[in-house]
């Protein structure tokens, strides 16, 4: 049987309305912020398969049941794989119901993790022990030995500041060595790779304090998809449960972190969610958590969603107080190089 195949990126208008309708009829959503999308259609010109991607991450992947056993599935993936390799990337996730582990599987994906209600999968037999192994050979061999005490600090730090630097300060009184893993999210107003540059400059001086690039293994809220989730309330809460275990089982042993540290979060309810289910799963696996008040500047606790609002401003008077002085240099530099107008 031949079907048409129609693209987007993404859809619009009616297509996309009808892409919505299709995927409602077997129990998924649209997730918003998808760029590409590709459909196919029967003599009709009614959909009966669909997949969709966002960055490196493939979502919205369904075929009709009545048009099962023709190898869509099959073909939707294969096209969005070709698609992610166009874009020049090459580790491509999922996130499904569990249920569909062995499709999945069939089509060349690889589990990472399952919970009862998340499969979080990606297309290389052994990613994730990659990761492991570098996150092992950026580590001081004696932080590898049993004896002492680990901890580990997950950021953004967009940019970094003296409030971050204040928390691994602060981390680092409690533990021996200290990991700190940079999101690889590439959404923030400064990229994984300027983000992870100013961490590295901005805790040089500190001892036994080892900074990572944290991949596509630390999950954060902004990639997570929830289209096959119907209770979209418990969706940040499923997120949660994802990252964490996948923190607590596959990362935490292999480095032999014992201790987590966060700083308080009073104005991002995501973050503040974060942070108590974190205090709730963790211990769980033997794995104390620890929470420091922000530090504050004049009486106000340092945000970088500020320093990014003066940054557009170009108001380095504000900021100047607030990031170390190699965040301040980094900034004025790249300020200066942006075109005007």
């Amino acid at each position: 049987m031949e079907f048409m195949r129609l693209e987007g990126s993404p859809f619009h208008g009616k297509e996309l309305e009808r892409l919505r309708e299709f995927l409602a009829c077997n129990q998924l959503d649209y997730d918003e912020g998808i760029e590409y999308t590709i459909c196919l259609l029967d003599e009709n010109c009614h959909i009966v398969a669909a997949g969709s991607a966002h960055e490196n991450v493939l979502k919205c992947i369904a075929v009709d049941p009545e048009a099962r056993g023709f190898g869509l599935a099959a073909t939707i993936v294969s096209a969005l794989v070709q698609y992610e390799f166009e874009k020049e990337r090459s580790h491509i996730l999922l996130y499904t119901k569990p249920g569909n582990q062995e499709m999945f599987e069939n089509l060349g994906f690889y589990s990472v993790l399952k919970t009862g209600e998340i499969l979080f999968m990606e297309n290389r037999k052994e990613g994730f022990d990659q990761f492991i192994r570098r996150l092992k050979e950026e580590t001081p061999n004696e932080a590898l030995m049993p004896g002492p005490v680990i901890g580990c600090i997950v950021v953004n730090c967009n940019p970094f500041t003296i409030g971050h630097r204040y928390l691994v300060e602060q981390a680092k009184n409690y533990c021996d060595y200290l990991h700190v893993l940079v999101l690889s999210d590439d959404r923030s107003l400064f990229k994984a790779e300027e983000r992870y540059h100013l961490v590295k400059e901005g805790v040089r001086d500190l001892s036994g304090v080892i900074v990572h690039r944290s991949s596509d293994f630390v999950i954060s809220a902004a990639t997570f998809p929830t289209y096959f989730m119907k209770e979209k309330a418990q969706a940040q809460k499923a997120n949660c449960l994802l990252d964490l275990t996948l923190f607590a089982r596959r990362i935490a042993p292999e480095l032999g972190i014992t201790r987590r540290f966060v700083g308080t979060e009073p104005n991002c309810a995501i973050t503040s969610q974060y942070n108590e289910e974190m205090k709730q799963i963790l211990p769980q696996y033997e794995i104390e958590v620890m929470e420091f008040e922000r530090k504050k500047n004049k009486g106000t606790a340092v945000s970088a969603s500020a320093v990014r609002i003066w940054y557009e401003k170009g108001d380095f008077n504000h900021i100047k107080d607030v990031v170390p002085e190699s965040t301040l240099e980094y900034l004025i530099n790249k300020k200066s190089q942006r075109p005007k107008g």
